[in-house]
């Protein structure tokens, strides 16, 4: 984490909107506001004498999230947190301390609690397990220890997954294979981005692919505005460009201030949707690979920690509908299927159907990941 004091997070439920100081981590979904009077993050004293956990703290988040603690902050080491009803806080307590907050923002397994204060000021509680069993802790950046929740480091495979399947966009010019990696490509129209994945029938993670000159070119046009506005309304989406930064401030078709200020008035804009400069094509191609496993892994876990912290916020079910496959692909599936179709002609309307509930549900047997 930079060191400093950080603005307040903005929000990323719609284009244009202000901060929110507190709120939940969908990225077009719902923003889970808190409830509470007031932004605070409370601290009283623990009223069971027989608790080894002298503390209670109340987080500004949904109803509000109760926990015993044994510190009031993660100063030199991580703080265990053990979760309790929200009824276990009265009215009778006796208060230690009010901490004023900028932000309690909830993303993924972790809620970001960040105080209004010159010191001590940034912290992290994250939801994760330990020894086969759930637990929490809060951390600050000095105790932290560049832990990231619920996140597997991809190796050979991005995400563990066996083979993902990635849907191409069928106006993509020359489109990446993907030959060196576990995937399986299907061609199909999407409404934004160049390359999707989804879960259980929702379009969850798209991704747009730029090369240096179409970038330019649709910045200049206005086409890139209403494109990042278009992936703004999935839960995830990011543009790749193929191509380095660096590049920019050496074009000669264009003045280099003028796109350097367009990307940055549009990342200011849609911040939930970042624009990646990759060296490379190739590069751009396995940076894609890896944004669109770590999305549909994130789409299948978060409603986990979501039940572990009594949250709701997902955002997974405002995304739009999986694309329509090509009548190819439905013959090929219905006959996979043990479905009776025609060699050619329309398909009947049943068809389209089972195979839309067929992909609501997993399949036998399928080796899904789990969470951490």
């Amino acid at each position: 984490m930079a060191p400093g004091r950080p603005d307040p997070a903005p929000s990323t439920s719609s284009p244009g909107a202000g901060p929110s100081p507190v709120g939940g981590g969908g990225h077009g979904g719902a923003a889970g506001w808190a409830r509470l009077s007031t932004v605070e993050l409370l601290i009283a004293r623990n009223p069971d004498p027989d608790s080894g956990l002298p503390y209670l703290i109340r987080l500004p988040l949904g109803e509000g999230l109760v926990f015993r603690t044994r510190d009031t902050w993660p100063r030199t080491s991580a703080v265990y947190c053990h979760p309790v009803p929200l009824v276990d806080w009265s009215d009778g307590l006796e208060l230690v301390e009010k901490v004023p907050l900028l932000a309690c923002t909830r993303r993924g397994a972790a809620i970001d609690v960040v105080a209004d204060r010159g010191r001590e000021h940034r912290s992290q509680i994250v939801y994760t397990r330990a020894r086969g069993r759930d637990v929490v802790f809060w951390q600050s950046p000095r105790t932290r220890k560049k832990a990231r929740p619920n996140v597997h480091l991809p190796t050979a495979r991005a995400a563990r997954i066996e083979q993902l399947e990635i849907i191409v966009d069928a106006h993509e010019r020359y489109a990446y294979r993907f030959g060196s990696q576990q995937v399986r490509t299907v061609t199909r129209g999407l409404p934004c981005g160049d390359y999707a994945v989804t879960v259980d029938g929702r379009l969850v993670a798209s991704v747009e692919r730029k090369s240096l000159a179409d970038l330019v070119s649709s910045l200049t046009t206005g086409r890139l505005a209403f494109a990042l506005g278009q992936l703004a309304a999935l839960p995830r989406a990011a543009v790749v460009v193929e191509d380095r930064y660096s590049r920019i401030l050496a074009g000669t078709w264009v003045r280099p201030a003028v796109v350097a200020d367009g990307l940055a008035e549009l990342q200011v804009r849609w911040p939930a949707v970042p624009i990646v400069f990759c060296d490379n094509r190739k590069l751009a191609e396995e940076w894609t690979y890896r944004y669109l496993a770590a999305a549909r892994l994130w789409a299948e876990t978060e409603s986990l920690a979501l039940d572990r912290m009594g949250l709701d916020d997902l955002g997974t079910d405002e995304a739009p509908g999986e694309p329509d496959p090509s009548p190819a692909e439905l013959r090929a599936w219905a006959r996979a299927a043990g479905l009776s179709v025609s060699d050619r002609g329309r398909l009947r309307p049943e068809v389209l159907e089972a195979w839309r509930a067929a992909r609501l549900r997993p399949p036998v047997g399928a080796d899904r990941p789990t969470e951490a």
